[in-house]
């Protein structure tokens, strides 16, 4: 039974940060466009993914959520999605494909760290041990490649802030709030994440929401934006607390390695890369390290 609760969290992680991986190419296109700014395209996102939450809460059992957990729960989406999302699609124009893959791949390291002192996890030489391989198999997989895919051709210091501060928000979230996501169910959580989002991003971008002139938005975007909406937030965000009920804080963020072996997986799909022998051996190194984190003693 154990054994099938912590597969379901394996098996949601790891089709979250795949819809991840496909989502820095979406979010590339969508920001360096220029037609919705990147506060606008988050309240898109927290509308849309919000709207379908609380729709759905309407067909599950009434859960009532104790009112000095709303703090709590407002402070989880201002780290989870408000900070993370923002930082992540205002930075992603001014940094390399490349140098955000290595800055994320740092997320797990942080989430380690975090957990250790919010949620008492210890840190064990197998767990660290795990981290470090599944870290050099990315590292590795990242300084193999040759070519640009898309992106500015430098990167800022702007982007690189920008994404650390990404990575840091999102560790705080999956290292201090497990106890309260573990409290209620997915969908009860999610709902009041993403209004209380809306409620902070909205008096910023009422006004271009409104006097947008959509018919402007070529389709493509159009589609990006659905599928940002439905896919990497709606989908995304039911699936990560599914794994953060059923496995350790340290391994969820451990999944953020997948993002950059999809991009490549893209790549040489499109013909734009192909697949080589370091690029296996780089892929079994992270995959590896998961398998070695998953295994590790916790209390």
């Amino acid at each position: 039974m154990r054994a099938k609760i912590s597969l379901a969290g394996h098996l949601a992680c790891l089709i979250a940060y795949s819809i991840f991986g496909f989502n820095i190419i979406v979010c590339k296109d969508l920001t360096s466009g220029g037609l919705i700014s990147p506060l606008a395209i988050f309240c898109l996102r927290s509308i849309g993914a919000g709207s379908l939450f609380w729709i759905l809460s309407l067909f599950m059992p009434k859960e009532k959520v104790d009112r000095k957990d709303l703090p709590k729960i407002f402070a989880a989406s201002m780290l989870g999605f408000f900070t993370c999302q923002i930082t992540f699609l205002i930075g992603i124009p001014y940094i390399t494909p490349m140098d955000c893959s290595i800055l994320t791949a740092m997320s797990p390291i942080y989430t380690m760290f975090i957990a250790s002192i919010a949620l008492k996890e210890p840190i064990t030489f197998q767990k660290a041990g795990g981290v470090a391989i599944s870290f050099a198999g990315i590292i590795y997989l990242i300084v193999s490649r040759t070519g640009n895919i898309g992106g500015p051709a430098e990167t800022t210091m702007f982007g690189i802030l920008m994404i650390i501060l990404n990575s840091l928000s999102f560790s705080m979230y999956l290292g201090i709030f497990k106890p309260l996501i573990g409290k209620y169910s997915v969908v009860t959580f999610m709902k009041w994440i993403f209004l209380f989002s809306f409620v902070v991003s909205f008096p910023f971008t009422a006004k271009e929401i409104i006097t947008l002139d959509w018919s402007s938005i070529p389709s493509i975007q159009l589609a990006e934006l659905a599928y940002l909406i439905v896919c990497a937030t709606f989908i995304t965000y039911f699936l990560i607390p599914v794994g953060q009920k059923r496995i350790r804080p340290t391994l969820v963020s451990m999944y953020s390695y997948v993002q950059p072996i999809i991009a490549i997986v893209i790549s040489i799909c499109i013909g734009m890369e192909t697949l080589t022998w370091q690029k296996v051996l780089a892929a079994l190194m992270v995959f590896g390290g998961v398998v070695v984190v998953s295994y590790s003693k916790s209390r």
